[in-house]
C-alpha cells in the first residue's frame, strides 16, 4: 500500500512517498518529474519509515545529519538503480561530476549524459545526494528540485561541515537501498 506525506522544509514543502514500510519517494512539492498523486501533511499515526524521515530531514537542514538511515526501496531501472548507488557514496560537504561517476561505473567519460539522465530520474531527493554532482567544469548543472534549491542544498553542507564543497575525483563505491 503507498502513502504519501508532505513535510515542511527551509527550501519548501517535500514529499515523502511511502511503500510497503520503505520510503521510495522524496521530492520537493511541484519539482520537475513530481508524482501525480495524493499526498496529506504528516499526521501522528503515519508509519514509521515517514516519521523518522521527517525527523531525519529536520536534523539534515539543522546541520545535525550529514548521513541517512532509512529504509529506502529503489525503483528503476538496473542502470539508474546502479547511478543512484553511486550518488549515495559521494561524501557530505563535498561534489563531483557525472563523468566521473560514469568512469566510477566502468562505463567512458562520454556516458557522462546519460548519467544525467538517470541522476535527474533520482526519487530520492536529498537522500540520494544528486545535488552533490556538477558538470565537468564545476558549474552547478540542471537539478529536479531547481537550481536554486541545489545551491542552497550545497551551501548548507558546506556550512554545517565548516568547508567549502570541493569536487573529489571519484565517488566512493558502496549501496544504499
Amino acid at each position: 500500500m503507498m502513502q504519501a506525506y508532505w513535510v515542511d522544509s527551509p527550501l519548501g514543502d517535500i514529499a515523502l512517498r511511502i511503500e510497503h514500510e520503505h520510503l521510495t519517494g522524496l521530492f520537493f512539492v511541484g519539482q520537475k518529474y513530481f508524482p501525480d498523486m495524493p499526498f496529506g501533511p504528516l499526521r501522528s499515526d503515519a508509519p514509521p519509515p515517514a516519521r523518522l524521515a521527517q525527523a531525519q530531514i529536520e536534523a539534515y537542514f539543522a546541520g545535525r545529519r550529514q548521513v541517512f538511515e532509512l529504509p529506502l526501496q529503489l525503483q528503476g531501472t538496473a542502470f539508474e538503480r546502479a547511478v543512484w548507488q553511486q550518488l549515495a557514496t559521494i561524501p557530505y560537504g563535498t561534489v563531483t561530476s557525472y563523468g566521473a561517476i560514469a568512469k566510477h561505473l566502468g562505463l567512458a567519460v562520454g556516458y557522462a549524459r546519460a548519467v544525467g539522465a538517470a541522476v535527474g530520474r533520482n526519487p530520492l531527493s536529498i537522500i540520494i545526494p544528486c545535488h552533490r554532482v556538477l558538470g565537468a567544469s564545476g558549474q552547478l548543472t540542471g537539478y529536479a528540485g531547481g537550481v536554486d534549491r541545489k545551491q542552497a542544498l550545497l551551501a548548507l553542507e558546506a556550512s554545517a561541515a565548516g568547508m567549502r564543497p570541493e569536487p573529489t575525483r571519484q565517488a566512493h563505491v558502496g549501496a544504499r537501498g
